[in-house]
């Protein structure tokens, strides 16, 4: 069983990194790329102001890819281990509960999404170069705090039977919203309001279709290995 989960994530996970990284490069990168510009154009009082309460603190000797061949292959090293390790969460549910078509590994990708991108960036949307952000502890705290209570919530909506125990997931799944995520003291980005739109939009896209990919791949891949 373990050498099943292990080959299912690997594959799933490969292909839905690659697939993550051909849409990021072609639609999130190139808005990350268009931020960075306004940026490296902004005064520096401007800079020093922003770095107060900005999440995105470059030290000058910290190395960072260039932009080309090593951006990507940066890109796609950290995509294709986040995704081994979704799929290994997936693959490990699917043992415990087997879906019954390929299909329905859509819906647990689905679920993942929720899960792990959907209701932490309602909080704390994804964010372009320069733009200012609260203490990154409190962000993590907060991040964690609503992917379990969230995971747990719908958990609970889909499998729970007794109609306290569903009321109770519904609770779970607004708890963190009612708290609210961290704020900066200053609200402000160096990039126009309307790429911060798009980069958000492309943000969520391009997650769904990943998650998509990844549910219908493992449960497919998982569906043929106990085929077989």
């Amino acid at each position: 069983m373990i050498t099943r989960i292990a080959r299912t994530a690997g594959f799933s996970g490969l292909l839905a990194a690659l697939l993550l990284t051909l849409l990021q490069s072609f639609w999130v990168a190139p808005l990350i790329l268009e931020a960075e510009t306004y940026e490296s154009a902004a005064p520096v009082g401007q800079h020093e102001h922003a770095g107060e309460v900005a999440a995105h603190e470059h030290s000058p000797e910290a190395w960072s890819p260039e932009d080309g061949w090593q951006r990507v292959l940066s890109t796609t090293g950290g995509n294709l281990v986040v995704a081994v390790g979704f799929a290994l969460i997936l693959t490990a549910l699917y043992s415990l509960r087997e879906p019954k078509r390929a299909g329905t590994g859509a819906l647990w990708g689905l679920a993942g999404f929720a899960v792990f991108c959907l209701a932490p960036t309602l909080g704390l949307p994804p964010e372009l170069p320069g733009t200012a952000a609260a203490d990154l502890g409190q962000r993590q705290a907060w991040w964690v705090g609503t992917a379990s209570a969230t995971a747990l919530g719908l958990a609970l909506l889909v499998f729970a039977r007794h109609w306290l125990l569903k009321a109770l997931g519904a609770v779970l799944l607004v708890i963190p919203h009612v708290i609210g995520a961290p704020q900066p003291e200053v609200h402000e980005s160096l990039a126009p309001a309307a790429l911060e739109t798009q980069f958000k939009v492309a943000s969520w896209l391009t997650n769904a279709a990943f998650w998509l990919a990844l549910g219908l791949l493992s449960a497919w891949l998982f569906r043929r290995s106990s085929q077989a």
